[in-house]
């Protein structure tokens, strides 16, 4: 018989608004305070210090326009973040600084996350979907040279980016890029060569999350309806659909795989969060804490497997931070 679901260890809460995006940065030196960044629909970036469980500090950088993404640029004092006032911006944060340094104004409308890829030493690639609909575009960071725009072939109708993930298998291979689109579809793209290679419709509705693992070149995908999209990556770079769970209850807004590749999480619109082992998606937990819809679920980075934790934030204005299945 299961186990019934543990409580969270502890709840983080005076976000004052629905939380849609949250970020650890714990993998520091020993003496580092392991921190966690959430950002909220009324503006705000709170930095949680995970040892009071309070807020060390809040930041306000997006004229009070929800903030849904939010990156640590190697370490914890650079910041990127994006809201709905259609900015992404770069913060600097060492000594107790909380200055914007740059931004990049996306014109995009949406509420696709951006993506950042570490290429070299203080040198990253940036995904954004584009002002035009279909559009995808990556420039370099910091500089903000634009790299490429993807766009769609004439006629294929897959509406607007809804996630992005950049990705390379190693550091020195070349970037790639996995988007979820509107129409269902999860398309491959070459960065270098500004083209897709493959496209694979995994769902009926708009993709809302997906994350991959490059090392099994296999991913996952979730959408409004009831179903969780496995695909997988061949040799010939070509997607297809590998397996698929049914949920009990439709909608997905978040999925993240735990970085040793073991167990994943999903954020559900049931106000659930679900909990799979990664090589068979055998269904190992169901969180069930929240009182709204759970906009977004991440893993912590500590180095050491036994304090790693899994956070959720959402509309009910809480963060919800729990340690489950820390030895696998």
């Amino acid at each position: 018989m299961a186990l019934p679901a543990p409580d969270p260890q502890f709840v983080l809460r005076g976000t004052g608004a629905a939380v849609h995006t949250l970020h650890f940065s714990c993998g520091g030196e020993e003496s580092d305070i392991p921190v966690l960044f959430s950002g909220s629909e009324n503006g705000f970036i709170h930095v949680w210090n995970l040892q009071t469980h309070r807020v060390n500090t809040a930041l306000d950088g997006h004229g009070r326009k929800s903030v849904y993404c939010v990156e640590t640029m190697g370490g914890k004092d650079r910041l990127l973040s994006q809201g709905r006032d259609q900015r992404i911006c770069l913060w600097d944060l060492a000594e107790g600084r909380t200055s914007v340094m740059d931004s990049v104004f996306t014109e995009h409308v949406g509420f696709c996350r951006c993506s950042l890829l570490k290429v070299a030493q203080g040198r990253w690639l940036m995904a954004m979907a584009a002002k035009a609909l279909e559009e995808v575009q990556v420039l370099e960071l910091p500089s903000k040279t634009s790299v490429c725009t993807l766009k769609p072939e004439v006629g294929a109708k897959l509406g607007m980016p809804m996630c992005l993930k950049l990705w390379q298998l190693n550091c020195g291979s070349q970037p790639l890029l996995l988007a979820g689109y509107e129409d269902g579809s999860v398309v491959l793209w070459n960065l270098t060569m500004g083209k897709a290679l493959s496209q694979l419709v995994c769902h009926q509705e708009p993709v809302m999350s997906l994350d991959f693992d490059s090392e099994k070149a296999k991913g996952i995908s979730g959408s409004s309806e009831k179903v969780l999209s496995i695909w997988s990556l061949n040799e010939q770079q070509n997607l297809q659909v590998y397996k698929t769970h049914r949920l009990v209850n439709a909608g997905i807004s978040d999925i993240t795989i735990r970085p040793d590749k073991k167990i994943l999480a999903t954020a559900g619109w049931d106000h659930r969060i679900r909990i799979f082992g990664w090589k068979k998606l055998k269904p190992l937990a169901v969180l069930d804490y929240h009182t709204a819809t759970v906009h977004c679920v991440s893993f912590s980075d500590h180095k050491n497997p036994s304090k790693r934790l899994l956070a959720a934030g959402s509309k009910d204005h809480r963060i919800s931070i729990w340690s489950i299945y820390t030895q696998t």
